[in-house]
């Protein structure tokens, strides 16, 4: 049975799960039906994080144009541009067996894509949610559901793995940013530019 997380919970992810290595990350939205017109192009992305917080470079950033880093350990599996459909809208490939011991925490971010042009924020997202499958089996482990907190946000850190001694556990952030992806990379130590 799922685990349904409320913000700030942390749960031990390979402790309670024996065996558990590969996962896929599905990250799942709506759209209200009061929008300028435009499609929502809503983007997961993950940050491979070293001990000081801070992503790196190329490889510790993961994203529809960067769709593999952390030595192939975190792939993106494709870009939905209008979130059209039910279930998860993007997904990101974690095997946290092969995440290089140099990563101590893996955030996983959506934003908002064109925002500015489109005057899109995440105000004009619903149902909005995150959910953690084991790969091996296809059973969701556990769900974070972010609710209706948000309002002229463009950007999302939805949540993080993170190791602790030889285990990996995982954390609901919900905590939101303005200035899109740009922020967010500033945020992990990257030049958006």
């Amino acid at each position: 049975m799922s685990i349904s997380l409320s913000k700030g919970q942390r749960i031990d992810l390979t402790k309670t799960n024996p065996g558990l290595t590969k996962v896929v990350v599905g990250l799942g939205w709506d759209t209200n039906k009061y929008n300028g017109g435009a499609d929502f192009d809503l983007d997961a992305s993950a940050f491979l994080l070293h001990e000081d917080g801070k992503a790196k470079g190329a490889d510790d950033f993961v994203f529809y144009n960067n769709v593999s880093g952390g030595n192939g350990s975190v792939v993106h599996t494709g870009d939905n541009r209008t979130g059209e459909g039910d279930g998860d809208d993007e997904q990101i490939d974690v095997d946290l067996s092969k995440v290089p011991a140099n990563i101590s925490r893996i955030g996983i971010t959506v934003t908002i894509y064109d925002y500015e042009s489109r005057g899109q924020n995440f105000g004009q997202v619903s149902n909005a949610f995150v959910r953690v499958v084991d790969a091996a089996t296809n059973r969701e482990l556990m769900r974070y559901d972010l609710g209706e907190d948000f309002s002229t946000e463009t950007a999302v850190v939805f949540c993080e793995f993170y190791r602790h001694g030889e285990e990996w556990k995982f954390q609901a952030i919900g905590s939101g940013f303005s200035g899109g992806l740009t922020a967010l990379c500033q945020n992990y130590g990257l030049d958006a530019k």
